[in-house]
């Protein structure tokens, strides 16, 4: 167990976040994480450096070819502040590539190129996809397929369909959940904080509900609520293992350093129970 320092070693490392050594070592030899080297207990990694190699784990099960995650990591760490910024920055894979998405919008750090929304969630055949508009006498799941199907080809008519759905059956969670995430993606994390806002205040007791405006907030900067939102889809559901992993992240900004490694060890046996055959 790592001290009061929340430094942890390669191994540590290894097991909480699931990432191989393989990848640690390559991160490593690329400069993209640093570990310290502190007298009698060998080379430490920090807190932040958990973060990138989680999100390093996340593009390989993304089946991003590894010599791609550390180019584009490489580059992207290079771009960024020294201290890189624990919120409001979400790294993702599409289509084989690695995207960054920021305040200045989506990008891709291996050219630097500004990606526009259909670059970044292309359907699988590169078609147009063309629907037939939402019918009167349309179920909610009807309408919510077609919500899905329209959001990377046409986020307007996505968000009509996803509004329809909830004038007919206003709590359907699916389609909740969906819009508010699709908010987000367009830059309106406020909308989406007001939607799960309304939709809380009817059913209460949800954790995905609170799990996803925690999201929103976070996105907005709103740390210490996106905080409190966690908490509380964790009190709903323990087995959340991505509300663990980001709460953790959350507690050790705010120097909680044994709050966070709580949760971080509560992620790991939660991720582990997953992988196991």
């Amino acid at each position: 167990m790592p001290g009061r320092d929340t430094t942890f070693s390669l191994r540590q490392a290894q097991d909480l976040v699931g990432v191989s050594r393989a990848v640690i070592d390559a991160l490593i030899d690329a400069g993209f994480v640093t570990p310290a080297a502190i007298p009698s207990r060998g080379r430490r990694l920090s807190f932040q450096d958990l973060m990138l190699l989680r999100t390093a784990h996340a593009l390989r099960q993304a089946r991003v070819p590894p010599r791609r995650i550390v180019g584009a990591l490489q580059r992207l760490r290079a771009a960024l502040p020294e201290a890189l910024p624990v919120t409001g920055l979400r790294i993702s894979a599409a289509g084989g590539q690695v995207v960054v998405r920021d305040a200045q919008g989506d990008w891709e750090p291996e050219t630097g190129q500004q990606l526009l929304a259909f670059e970044v969630t292309p359907t699988p055949s590169g078609r147009l996809v063309i629907l037939p508009r939402p019918q009167p006498d349309d179920d909610v799941a009807t309408l919510f397929q077609r919500a899905v199907a329209l959001e990377t080809v046409d986020p307007r008519r996505a968000e009509a369909a996803y509004r329809a759905a909830l004038a007919r059956e206003r709590d359907h969670l699916d389609s909740l959940l969906n819009l508010g995430a699709m908010l987000c993606e367009q830059r309106r994390c406020g909308d989406a904080v007001a939607l799960y806002d309304a939709a809380l205040a009817r059913q209460p007791d949800v954790a995905w509900l609170h799990f996803n405006r925690a999201i929103a907030l976070e996105d907005q900067d709103e740390v210490a609520l996106a905080a409190q939102a966690y908490a509380r889809s964790l009190q709903l559901d323990p087995a959340l293992a991505d509300a663990h992993f980001n709460l953790a992240r959350l507690l050790e900004l705010a120097s909680d350093h044994q709050g966070a490694i709580r949760h971080l060890n509560a992620y790991r046996r939660l991720t582990t129970r997953e992988d196991a055959p």
